[in-house]
């Protein structure tokens, strides 16, 4: 895991705003916004791409294998492929997160006719 603060942000340019961060070029998947309720433990999951937290209000705590992080409001989170990860949500002040998956194509609703002939946006 990798830790961010929104104001460390390298900026996005001709990319998404985490290109100076991750390796993956498109947000391909999953974009969600998830408000957990006080201690809400969200199961243990693993991935192949790399995936984005950036908690938008409130504290966590991230369990890693090796341990056990605090987030806050501001911090953005680098879960790596293949590194297993849990949250729980803090009992006085809950999570608002925001996830999203990084990799080598666009979203499939993305994908155009217009890009595949190598067009740019107007």
């Amino acid at each position: 895991m990798r830790r961010y603060r929104l104001s460390e942000l390298p900026g996005a340019g001709a990319g998404h705003v985490f290109r100076g961060i991750v390796s993956g070029l498109y947000i391909w998947q999953e974009a969600a916004v998830e408000f957990r309720r006080p201690s809400e433990v969200v199961p243990w999951s693993v991935h192949d791409d790399e995936e984005i937290y950036v908690i938008l209000q409130g504290r966590a705590r991230v369990r890693l294998e090796g341990g056990v992080e605090q987030v806050a409001a501001g911090d953005v989170i680098v879960i790596e492929p293949g590194e297993r990860h849990q949250f729980e949500s803090d009992e006085r002040e809950p999570c608002v997160q925001m996830y999203v998956h990084c990799g080598p194509e666009p979203h499939p609703n993305q994908a155009t006719h217009s890009r595949e002939k190598g067009e740019q946006c107007p």
